[in-house]
């Protein structure tokens, strides 16, 4: 079975950086940021319909690249449990049950890491510092119970 990795944290918090590394050792990343920065969007956050218009193309793809065999990783944020859920239960489907990485970095980090974005790629796209604070506080952090999951300080 194809090994699927589910990046999760807010904004600022490491995933591309460590999502990059994975896909480096072979694994397909698959990303939001990038499909937005393809589509030549420069700004967050979506209209909810580019954003499920996007996320439709995602799922496909992944479901595709898993038909061929492929580990991949969805390099999103995850930020809720329901996020999380729809995607096992879209991937039990298919009999691959994820792995979740929490990027469990702190609050100062994050927003000090939002405040340097600059805007010159896809894993850089400049985000206010109170929609940062905002993602962070509601940020629903991943347990045990959700399955296999391990947390990066």
């Amino acid at each position: 079975m194809p090994r699927v990795v589910l990046m999760c944290g807010p904004s600022g918090s490491g995933k591309s950086t460590h999502a990059r590394r994975l896909e480096a050792g072979g694994m397909v990343r698959l990303s939001f940021d990038v499909e937005m920065w393809r589509r030549g969007i420069r700004t967050v956050p979506l209209p909810p319909e580019v954003r499920a218009e996007i996320e439709s193309e995602l799922r496909a793809r992944l479901l595709d690249l898993i038909a061929n065999g492929r580990d991949v990783v969805l390099d999103f944020s995850f930020w809720s449990r329901a996020m999380r859920d729809d995607y096992r239960r879209l991937l039990a489907e298919v009999g691959v049950v994820p792995e979740t990485i929490y990027l469990a970095t702190d609050r100062e980090t994050v927003l000090a890491r939002v405040r340097t974005r600059l805007g010159s790629d896809a894993d850089d796209f400049v985000l206010p510092e109170t929609l940062a604070a905002e993602h962070y506080d509601h940020f629903e952090v991943p347990t045990p119970d959700e399955g296999p999951l391990t947390v990066l300080v």
